[in-house]
C-alpha cells in the first residue's frame, strides 16, 4: 500500500512503498541519491550503485526502510530495497523543477507551464489558493450561507460600468458574465444568505493586478441587514476563517514561499473616503489621488493603519454616489453605504448595502442613466419586496498577490 511522504515520520524503522516523481537525482559513485516528490512533499531516497534512475520528472515506485538522518532534508530518508520506473520522461524537462529560483524569463515559464507548475513554490501557491477559497466557503457555510451556481453566459451586464465580452450565441449575441450580482440579489429572496466562488470576465486590459479580464471572484450576499456594517463584520469573520485554515493546513507551503500570514484584527479599522483623502494630503503631502484613492493613495492609507494600529487591513467607506453602481444604497450627503477593503496597499474587496426599495432604485437608475437592459432584472427583483441586503466581491488573485507581494497577474 502506498505511503505519502508526509506520513513517513510515523513510519520510522518500517518498510514503505512510495510513488511519485523524480525531483532530483545525484550519483556519488558508490551510492545514488534520489529526491522523490509526491503530492504531499519530498523525501531523500538512498539507492545502491547500478540502479538506473530515469531523468527528472519521471514517475517511479520505490520500496525501502524509513530511517532518521539529521543531515537529510526533513531529518528522514528512505533506504531503497527495490526501485521501479512507472513512466519515464523521454526528454529533459525544459525547466529545472528542483531549482528554488528560476532564471528563465516569465514568457518561457508560461510557455512551459505544464512543467513549471510542478515547482515547489508554484505548487505551494496553488495549494494556498485552494485553502483560501475553501476557507471562504467553509466560513460561510458555518454562518448558514447557501452556495449558489450562477450562469456565465448572459444577455446583459449586471453593473453597466465594465465592458462586456460578446460571444456568438447561435443566432444572437450574448456576453460572458461580469458579475453574479443580479443573481445574488435574486437569491437573497430565496435563501437570505448566499455565496459563490466562480470566474467573472471583464473586457479590461489584462496588465496589472488591478485590471484583470478573467479572475476568480469570491462573492456573498446577505439579507435582513441593518447596514453595511453587517457586511463588513461578516467579511471580518470570513477573512479570519480563511487565514486560519491556511495556517492550519499550509505551514510547509508558507515556508516554501517565505511569507508570513497577516493577523486579522478582531475588528478591522474603518475610515471614510473623505477622511482617507484628507489623511493623504494633510499628513503625507500626497495630492494626486483625485476624488478617489489612486494606487499610491491606497498604499499610503494602508501604511498609515499598519503603523498606527498594526492592521494589514482597513475598510475605506462612504464612497460617493457617482463612483458606485446604481444599486448602491445612497446616503443623504451624497455618499453611499459602500466600502472597499484594502490589504497591504491593494483593494481586494468592494461591497456595501444594496437598494431594496423599488422607488428609490428607479430614481437612482434615472440619476445614473442606467440602460433598461442592465437594470431590468434587479428592478423586478426589488419590486418583489426583498429585505434590506448587502454583499461583497473579493478578488482571489488580489488577495493571493497581496500575501506574496506578487507583481504579475499571470503567475499564480
Amino acid at each position: 500500500m502506498r505511503t505519502l511522504t508526509r506520513e513517513l515520520k510515523n513510519n520510522i524503522g518500517q518498510s514503505v512503498q512510495l510513488e511519485g516523481f523524480v525531483h532530483f537525482r545525484r550519483d556519488l559513485g558508490g551510492v545514488q541519491f534520489l529526491v522523490l516528490r509526491d503530492r504531499s512533499g519530498t523525501v531523500q531516497c538512498v539507492i545502491g550503485k547500478g540502479v538506473h534512475i530515469p531523468m527528472p520528472e519521471s514517475s517511479v515506485r520505490v520500496h525501502g526502510k524509513v530511517v532518521e538522518n539529521p543531515r537529510a532534508p526533513g531529518g528522514l530518508e528512505v533506504q531503497v530495497s527495490a526501485f521501479e520506473p512507472i513512466s519515464a520522461a523521454v526528454e529533459p524537462a525544459p525547466v529545472e523543477v528542483s531549482k528554488e529560483e528560476w532564471k528563465a524569463n516569465p514568457e518561457t515559464l508560461l510557455d512551459y507551464r505544464y512543467v513549471s507548475l510542478r515547482g515547489l513554490k508554484e505548487r505551494a501557491v496553488l495549494r494556498i489558493q485552494a485553502e483560501l477559497v475553501q476557507g471562504f466557503r467553509q466560513s460561510l457555510v458555518d454562518e448558514d450561507f447557501t452556495e449558489i451556481f450562477t450562469p456565465k453566459i448572459v444577455s446583459a451586464g449586471a453593473e453597466g460600468g465594465s465592458a462586456l465580452f460578446p460571444i456568438q450565441y447561435f443566432e444572437q449575441t450574448a456576453y460572458l458574465a461580469q458579475s453574479p450580482q443580479t443573481y445574488k440579489q435574486i437569491m437573497v429572496g430565496v435563501y437570505e444568505r448566499v455565496f459563490e466562488t466562480a470566474c467573472v470576465y471583464r473586457a479590461e486590459e489584462h496588465a496589472t493586478s488591478r485590471h484583470l479580464n478573467e479572475y476568480m471572484s469570491l462573492d456573498l450576499e446577505m439579507g435582513f441587514i441593518e447596514s453595511e456594517e453587517d457586511v463588513m463584520n461578516m467579511e471580518n469573520l470570513v477573512l479570519a476563517g480563511m487565514f486560519r485554515r491556511v495556517a492550519e493546513r499550509c505551514q510547509a507551503e508558507l515556508e516554501v514561499c517565505g511569507v508570513t500570514l497577516p493577523a486579522v484584527p478582531e475588528r478591522i479599522p474603518r475610515i471614510p473616503l473623505a477622511e482617507a483623502r484628507a489623511l493623504c494630503i494633510e499628513k503625507y503631502g500626497y495630492t494626486n489621488g483625485g476624488k478617489d484613492l489612486d494606487p499610491e493613495g491606497e498604499r499610503i492609507v494602508s501604511r498609515h493603519f499598519l503603523e498606527t494600529t498594526g492592521s494589514d487591513f482597513v475598510f475605506v467607506t462612504h464612497y460617493p454616489r457617482a463612483a458606485r453602481p446604481f444599486y448602491a444604497y445612497p446616503n443623504e450627503d451624497g455618499t453611499t453605504r459602500s466600502f472597499d477593503l484594502l490589504f497591504r496597499g491593494i483593494e481586494i474587496t468592494s461591497g456595501g448595502q444594496r437598494i431594496h426599495d423599488y422607488d428609490m432604485l428607479l430614481e437612482n437608475m434615472r440619476y445614473r442613466n442606467v440602460a433598461p437592459t442592465v437594470s431590468a432584472r434587479i428592478s423586478r427583483c426589488s419590486n418583489t419586496a426583498v429585505p434590506p441586503h448587502g454583499g461583497l466581491a473579493m478578488r482571489r488573485w488580489r488577495s493571493i498577490g497581496s500575501i506574496r507581494w506578487a507583481s504579475t497577474t499571470r503567475s499564480p
